[in-house]
């Protein structure tokens, strides 16, 4: 409460600001803008929760926050929709909440059952039945399913193409992973790839070219724009660790 009181002023002005601007973007009618000028606080809080925050937008905070206090209610929910009709969608579904939920064998189950007729090469499933397989580590299956969608345009920057190369040097085809890493290899973005990469050249002893390329991912910071940096912070942290651990 003492923060609150101490700073309402220039919490005020902020929250001001905010919706003013966010009016203007959107095209609202001046007449917010007078009423977010001349009463602040009433102001702000109508305009927020009338025109930042529609119906919508409510709906999803309130299962996001469901999700959080019970993350095993949306899961018994779609299995009653599932129970109650057995359809693709329903069965996918459930398979994406399960995988989320770390049930990964439930998952594969399910994203397994589901290529079937006309959905036998589905993307989607086949994608995250990828994910769930290196979850397994069944390398060689997360390899034969890869294979039917290696050469679909969005592959090659999907988290599904670093599960490939590692799954191809997990099975020995070293040549082949590294052949995949650079190809991942893209300045200013491939973050999570790049480290792997790193990581993958240490285990094959070959720490200068790891050394280099974790320095030209944190050398790249300065360059990258907020939300790149906040997207990427976790593998330039551990970029930066490595570096640490070769200066020893």
């Amino acid at each position: 409460m003492g923060f609150l009181s101490n700073n309402f002023y220039y919490i005020t002005i902020i929250l001001q600001v905010i919706c003013v601007v966010h009016c203007l973007k959107k095209g609202k009618q001046t007449m917010w803008i007078w009423l977010i000028i001349f009463l602040p606080l009433i102001g702000c809080i109508a305009y927020i929760f009338m025109e930042m925050f529609k119906s919508s937008d409510l709906q999803k905070v309130q299962s996001g926050v469901g999700s959080v206090l019970n993350p095993n209610g949306n899961i018994t929910k779609l299995e009653e929709q599932l129970r109650f009709s057995d359809t693709f969608n329903n069965r996918v579904s459930l398979a994406d909440a399960y995988l989320s939920a770390d049930h990964v064998d439930k998952a594969i189950a399910l994203y397994e059952s589901s290529l079937t007729g006309a959905f036998t090469e589905n993307e989607h499933v086949l994608t995250q039945l990828i994910i769930a397989y290196f979850q397994k580590q069944r390398y060689q299956e997360l390899i034969s399913i890869a294979n039917k969608v290696y050469k679909l345009p969005q592959f090659p920057r999907s988290k599904a193409h670093l599960l490939y190369a590692m799954a191809l040097e997990n099975t020995g085809s070293k040549e082949m992973a590294e052949q995949e890493f650079k190809k991942m290899k893209s300045r200013y973005s491939d973050f999570e790839a790049r480290y792997q990469y790193g990581l993958f050249l240490i285990r094959a002893g070959r720490k200068e070219e790891a050394r280099q390329l974790f320095t030209d991912m944190c050398g790249e910071v300065p360059h990258l724009g907020s939300h790149e940096k906040k997207f990427s912070r976790n593998w330039i942290n551990l970029a930066k660790e490595e570096l640490k651990k070769m200066a020893i």
